[in-house]
């Protein structure tokens, strides 16, 4: 039996139809019945019995701070792909991040630790846990985390949830770590990557300097598996398909999109500007913090992958990035048709 947490998010819910539509045996944990619906919408892109399938998966309501809950899902699991997580990057959630990334991943390394059946653990990270390589190089698995860079909150609860998974390592576990990039694929769309062509369907007038590296979801979804049917063991892989610039990004989805594309660069002091005028109205009013001082610096950041290492170990060939975008794109205009 193979357990998985975050199966509602977007990967997760690639990962369990990939899984179910290969006749495995698959529990994962959920919190929110409403977000069953994403995963059923999924699941209709590539499939006409959606339901089906859907109902081949025990399903486990818990949290991974919640200890019998987590004791109840972990009963006869062999493997454990661990890819729920919480993304912000508002200073203010720090606390929260904290509890989930970093001592939920802990609990997910203790159960499976503890446990007399569970042989690997993969678990899904981000680039974002990748040490800076030096100027003009790309960033390899063998990059240094720099505590005293400039990293934001998320960051750093993602390399502090790697931390847990060496640790396990360290305790007899089998594990593998996949760090993929900016990850596009349909089916959610009021955040990640989703949010992001929302927003430029809505209309995007700026774009930033920066640069970031994307992958396609099932891409993340095949190393994944791979991954863990594998010999691999205690290793992290970097999953990127390509570094575009932002400008590039938005524009091509734009096109795809059939609307305006973005044709103003915001620049620095315009951005440094907006995170700040961002700051007073969450404190003025409470409301969420949309542009951070870590968020801009991203926005301008130039970021380049290798990923050469997992070409090489699983054979992967992946998607090109405006091949992942159409489809995106196509399911977005059917689904807000």
């Amino acid at each position: 039996m193979i357990l998985v947490t975050g199966g509602t998010g977007l990967v997760g819910a690639h990962l369990l139809y990939t899984l179910v539509n290969t006749n495995k045996k698959v529990r994962a944990i959920y919190r929110n019945k409403t977000k069953f619906e994403h995963v059923k919408r999924i699941f209709s892109y590539y499939t006409s019995t959606p339901e089906d399938l859907f109902n081949r998966i025990e399903w486990v309501e818990g949290d991974l701070n919640d200890i019998p809950s987590l004791t109840e899902a972990f009963e006869g699991i062999t493997s454990v792909y661990h890819c729920a997580a919480f993304v912000s990057f508002e200073p203010d959630k720090f606390d929260l991040l904290q509890k989930t990334n970093i001592e939920g991943t802990a609990n997910i390394v203790n159960f499976c630790i503890a446990s007399n059946s569970v042989k690997k653990l993969c678990y899904i990270s981000s680039v974002a846990a990748i040490g800076a390589p030096k100027k003009g190089l790309a960033a390899t698995e063998k990059n240094e985390w720099n505590p005293e860079s400039n990293n934001s909150v998320y960051t750093i609860t993602k390399y502090g949830a790697e931390l847990e998974v060496w640790r396990g390592t360290q305790e007899g576990l089998d594990a593998v770590i996949i760090n993929p990039g900016v990850i596009i694929g349909p089916g959610i769309w009021r955040y990640g990557s989703g949010s992001i062509i929302k927003t430029v369907a809505k209309g995007l007038p700026y774009y930033t300097s920066g640069s970031m590296g994307y992958v396609d979801v099932n891409d993340v979804v095949q190393c994944m598996t791979k991954a863990m049917e594998s010999d691999l063991k205690n290793e992290r892989f970097i999953c990127v398909a390509e570094s575009w610039s932002y400008k590039k990004f938005l524009t091509t989805t734009a096109q795809l999109l059939e609307v305006k594309p973005p044709n103003k660069e915001a620049k620095p002091w315009l951005l440094q500007l907006a995170w700040r005028l961002d700051w007073l109205k969450h404190t003025l009013t409470g409301k969420r913090r949309k542009l951070t001082k870590h968020l801009v610096h991203s926005l301008q950041s130039q970021s380049d992958y290798d990923n050469t290492k997992i070409k090489d170990a699983l054979g992967i060939t992946f998607t090109p990035i405006k091949d992942s975008l159409e489809q995106t794109c196509t399911k977005y205009k059917k689904d807000n048709a």
